[in-house]
């Protein structure tokens, strides 16, 4: 069983930093225990899976097999994406739930349509949201565990919308699954009671440690009933009236409460943030990947997520180097190449990316950053060497007066991805972002960090604006990847994936799509091959997954490489002529259900 080796550092940093807030310090860069973003836990053997008609693949067996009930039942992909998202609500509720967001990206057989779900900033805050009396950003962890970090929760809302607009089955019956676990129970998974036995703040929320702790503090076993009748009340609230009753009326007055009551740094939202969230509908991002064996057309989430124009960038740059020096996938030259091409898209990422709706894409179009010219000029950054800088490029010609976003923590997250039997599919990421989020627990459920993803730094020290910057109403710049793979010429659907995991998402799920599209893997293969990247620091290698060559040929090359554990959380599922594949993480406790 794999052990939790990187937590004291983990609780050592959380230390240091409030002593360094104490003393008027910022705080420091973060280190690769903090962009992990879950702790791992113990490995699940996974087979991955082939299906004859249609499929879920999920990050808990009751939330997949949840999902794969309802296509029995003759359910739309979106049916039951809904109701495996409920589920997760319970059963993973580190993750994900009712008070966080998603982003939906959905398949109908015609067009790929992109579903917001993203928390927005209350009314009341403004950029200095971050900062302490001393005009420094405050230390990460006391601002995740504050009333300050709470979004509007967008989860429930853009689902209801998708299923207004795709659903076959009744709403109230997509929820039932989940209220009978929260009022029955489920059995506490290994990874479950690792994560609350070893988080350092939900112990110290009343409501939190009575739900997830006993009497002497210490996290419920393996096997314990977990029974969480408050949530059960809040779903059948939504099961009867929809978004609506998480945006109105008692349980959106004790949200507010909870938010502006918080005993430590209170935030401002408030009933009228609730009541006005709205879910936006956007144009999914495609662009074309070629590969010696076949054209491909991947489709991702648009700002205000970083994932599709990251991932598209990193396989781009891989693929356009690789042309002129070929190397094999995993030998050093290959992941010196990946390295440099992900500093380069982490370079874009800090400087243009965040809220649409206040941040104007560069050279008027966000596919400027996917163009094929604009690739081949980026590449020829990379060198046989590791470079000291990653600059960020200009995909017009008009200069930006931005300022790059500092490197800061991104946490949690859960991925589902489902094909129905008509060929419908879905590819939906969702997060609460930290690992339990605030740990503000309220009606059942936990409360989302999700502002913490904003740049705790307004300005640099030339005054110029990030991008990312704290405005009211704005979305904050996510990582999520939920994909869609279609063939380029036919049009036919290949597979749905995504993963969890932070900043690293954006890595896994080229893994991901590396492996499956141009390795040729299945998808438990792909997903099983060693995780790697870089956020723009050092290089990091999947701890106990790499020979130590080639650790020291990377460093020969003048990269800092650090080996940590790196808990992705994909799911996969491929459309094969016999029908489908899928694949789930070992690093986590996914599974694959279907028919």
């Amino acid at each position: 069983m794999q052990t939790l080796s990187n937590i004291p550092g983990l609780l050592l940093a959380n230390l240091l930093a409030a002593l360094l807030v104490a003393c008027s310090h910022p705080p420091p860069l973060p280190d690769a225990a903090a962009i992990a973003p879950e702790a791992p836990s113990a490995l699940t053997q996974q087979h991955g899976g082939r299906f004859d008609r249609q499929a879920v693949a999920a990050a808990h067996p009751l939330a997949a097999e949840a999902g794969a009930a309802v296509l029995r039942a003759g359910g739309h992909a979106v049916d039951a994406a809904v109701a495996v998202q409920f589920v997760l609500g319970v059963v993973e509720p580190q993750s994900s739930g009712l008070g966080g967001g998603a982003f939906l990206l959905v398949h109908d057989g015609r067009t790929v349509h992109a579903y917001d779900g993203r928390e927005t900033a209350p009314r009341g805050v403004d950029e200095r949201l971050f900062l302490g009396p001393d005009g420094r950003p405050l230390p990460f962890d006391v601002a995740v565990t504050s009333g300050r970090a709470v979004g509007v929760p967008g989860a429930v809302a853009m689902l209801e919308l998708a299923h207004r607009r795709h659903g076959r089955l009744p709403w109230a019956r997509l929820v039932e699954p989940a209220i009978r676990l929260a009022d029955e129970g489920f059995a506490v998974t290994p990874r479950l009671h690792t994560l609350l036995d070893q988080d350092p703040h939900l112990r110290s929320h009343p409501a939190a440690r009575q739900l997830y702790y006993d009497a002497q503090g210490q996290a419920w076993p393996v096997g314990h009933r977990l029974r969480n009748p408050a949530l059960a009340d809040t779903l059948r609230h939504i099961a009867r009236d929809g978004a609506r009753a998480l945006h109105e009326g008692h349980i959106a007055t004790a949200i507010a409460q909870a938010v502006q009551g918080h005993p430590q740094l209170p935030g401002t939202l408030d009933e009228q943030d609730l009541r006005g969230y709205q879910p936006r509908v956007r144009a999914a991002l495609c662009h074309p990947l070629p590969t010696p064996e076949r054209r491909y057309r991947v489709c991702g989430f648009p700002p205000p997520s970083s994932g599709a124009i990251a991932v598209g960038q990193i396989l781009g740059l891989l693929q356009a180097a690789t042309e002129t020096t070929p190397a094999h996938p995993g030998s050093v030259a290959w992941l010196h190449t990946y390295a440099e091409a992900a500093r380069l898209a982490f370079a874009d990422r800090a400087l243009y990316l965040a809220d649409p709706d206040f941040v104007p894409p560069p050279a008027g179009d966000w596919h400027s950053l996917l163009a094929p010219a604009y690739l081949r000029e980026r590449v020829r950054l990379i060198g046989p060497h590791a470079r000291p800088d990653a600059p960020a490029g200009r995909p017009g010609s008009t200069p930006t007066a931005l300022a790059p976003m500092a490197e800061q923590p991104e946490r949690g997250t859960s991925h589902v991805s489902v094909v129905d039997a008509d060929g419908h599919a879905v590819a939906l990421t969702t997060t609460i972002e930290s690992a339990f989020g605030t740990r503000t627990l309220v009606a059942g459920f936990l409360l989302n960090n999700q502002l913490t993803d904003f740049s705790f730094l307004p300005h640099d020290r030339q005054g110029r604006p990030v991008a990312n910057r704290v405005e009211p109403g704005k979305r904050p710049r996510s990582s999520m990847a939920p994909t869609l793979v279609f063939d380029d010429t036919t049009g036919e659907l290949v597979l749905s994936t995504g993963s969890p995991g932070g900043a690293m998402i954006i890595h896994y799920t080229a893994k991901a799509l590396h492996g499956m599209l141009v390795q040729g893997l299945t998808p438990q293969a792909a997903i099983d091959l060693p995780n790697l990247g870089t956020t723009g620091g050092p290089l990091l290698l999947e701890q106990g997954r790499f020979a130590p060559a080639t650790a020291s040929g990377l460093r020969a090359l003048g990269h800092t490489v650090q080996e940590v554990p790196l808990t992705s959380g994909l799911q996969a599922l491929r459309r094969q002529p016999h029908g489908l594949e899928g694949g789930a993480d070992p690093r986590r406790e996914g599974a694959v259900a279907g028919d």
